[in-house]
């Protein structure tokens, strides 16, 4: 069984702030309406799981965000990343569209701001207040969404 929500982290616990995704989704509070996905990168087989849902959330560490985390709506885009072995957010949606011929569900992105993604790294104090404050808005959206799916 599908359910209608769909949460993707994306991201490396052995790159220091690239663990900012999979330990915000760790710390989600747990619904039975949504489905939670980690992964290092985007691939082109996830347009597939995004079938049949409701809304998703991709969760990602960033550079270039303003801190504490930058949270939006998405909508479809080629990009350069289509033809490599990551994909974008945004490629992952203009694929969905072209392999079911339909828009993707309504989806999200919450960024949230990392410093440092080298190798054996640590989680940062900076990166690490911005993941308390990331977590509590994903939380929020997930309440939000799971209200909605009980209207």
């Amino acid at each position: 069984m599908t359910l209608p929500l769909l949460i993707i982290a994306i991201g490396n616990e052995s790159r220091g702030d690239d663990a900012l995704a999979p330990l915000l989704v760790r710390q989600l509070q747990t619904s039975e309406s949504a489905e939670l996905i980690e992964d290092f990168q985007l691939q082109v087989e996830h347009v597939t799981d995004l079938m049949g849902r409701c809304a998703v959330l991709f969760v990602d560490a960033d550079m270039s965000c303003a801190p504490p985390f930058h949270f939006s709506w998405i909508s479809a885009a080629q990009d350069n990343s289509y033809t490599s072995h990551a994909m974008t957010p945004f490629a992952l949606l203009h694929t969905f569209k072209q392999v079911y011929g339909s828009d993707a569900p309504p989806c999200f992105l919450l960024r949230v701001r990392g410093y440092g993604f080298e190798l054996g790294d640590d989680l940062s104090p900076e990166a690490s207040a911005n993941l308390r404050q990331a977590t509590a808005m994903a939380n929020r959206w997930l309440a939000d969404m799971v209200a909605k799916l009980s209207d």
